[in-house]
């Protein structure tokens, strides 16, 4: 595996840009520019700087999901495709990540003493293994290896190996790029990883160090000391991960739309929740939407960022809705861009692959 880096973009489903919309310009940089790896998700919650609330339960707000645009690539590609998106006049977040890239079949994986690893898998949604799809067959075996958990999530546009794959209406969209996310220790994948490789060993698989906060009720860590600038003078902000479901509730909600809520009201600088076909953590056995369920099952995933100050208020809310069930992660986004109105980019150091 080789370091790469992860450019990712929280905007509205509406926001334009030059005539067009946001999200078809993002993704239409990563085309041109030959980009490996890309997904765009549509959430299901969310709020950005301007809090305006997003949200697929209300006819009118739900013609303005939140998304979520991620490319991954060698470290020049992604510069060129962040100058390009710098370039287009909105409002929303960008972060630069460090990770390191390769395949399933070449899949490597380490991390320190105090962090575990993210890895996540990039598929076609219509992809099978031994007839089933393959991200199910990947959740399994991922359980298996007692990986701690796992989410599969459905692109509605993206490019795999560089192709770009749109999802069209009426079609089955099987080339659309589907994102599995698992959270684990770098044992846990040792022991998947010949699972993984059998069931789609060409699959793009970008592996990050993460930390685990809290699992079910238990606290395993704490929030990273962080300082408030690296040495070329950037801001280092805290990503936090709320791995849930559906079924989860508090105080009446969805566990995942009660956070979006609590972090609007507490004046976060924004949240996303997107919901997934497909997952599990702990001990629970992978589960998703079936034609037989009264009650939706799939699993959820909520996504903060903010300043290391902040973010310890939003972790002890997070904390709060999760008395018993959940996973809670986090991780230093090094760079970052809280708005477009009145760019505060700086220059921003992109040549270290991982650290």
């Amino acid at each position: 595996m080789i370091g790469a880096l992860k450019l990712t973009v929280y905007f509205g489903e509406r926001d334009r840009a030059r005539g067009a919309f946001l999200a078809d310009r993002i993704l239409g940089i990563c085309e041109a520019g030959g980009i490996a790896t890309s997904v765009l998700l549509r959430g299901a919650e969310g709020f950005g700087i301007k809090h305006h609330r997003r949200t697929d339960r209300l006819l009118t707000l739900s013609e303005d999901l939140p998304l979520i645009a991620i490319a991954i690539d060698g470290p020049q590609r992604i510069a060129d495709a962040l100058a390009r998106v710098r370039r287009l006049d909105f409002d929303g977040l960008v972060t630069v990540e460090r990770a390191r890239v390769g395949s399933a079949g070449d899949l490597a994986v380490e991390a320190g003493a105090d962090d575990a690893v993210k890895l996540t898998l990039l598929v076609g949604r219509g992809e099978l293994a031994d007839g089933r799809p393959a991200y199910e067959a990947a959740m399994e075996t991922l359980r298996e290896s007692r990986v701690d958990g796992g989410a599969a999530f459905v692109g509605v546009d993206g490019t795999l190996a560089g192709e770009r794959r749109r999802a069209r209406f009426f079609a089955r969209n099987a080339g659309t790029p589907a994102m599995l996310v698992s959270v684990g220790s770098a044992e846990s994948f040792g022991r998947a990883r010949a699972g993984l490789a059998s069931i789609s060993a060409g699959a793009a698989a970008v592996v990050e160090r993460v930390r685990i906060l809290k699992r079910d009720g238990r606290w395993l860590g704490e929030l990273p000391r962080v300082e408030p600038e690296d040495a070329a003078g950037l801001g280092r902000w805290i990503k936090l991960m709320l791995h849930s479901a559906e079924q989860n509730h508090f105080a009446g909600r969805p566990v995942h739309i009660e956070a979006v809520h609590r972090l609007r009201r507490e004046n976060a600088r924004g949240a996303t929740a997107i919901r997934g076909i497909w997952g599990y953590h702990g001990d629970h056995a992978p589960h998703g939407d079936t034609i037989r369920s009264l009650r939706r099952r799939v699993p959820t995933l909520t996504v903060a960022v903010d300043t290391p100050e902040a973010s310890a208020r939003w972790l002890e809310i997070l904390d709060e809705i999760t008395p018993e069930r959940g996973l809670i992660t986090c991780e230093v986004v090094p760079a970052y861009q809280a708005t477009f109105e009145g760019s505060c980019y700086g220059g921003l150091s992109l040549s270290a692959p991982w650290g």
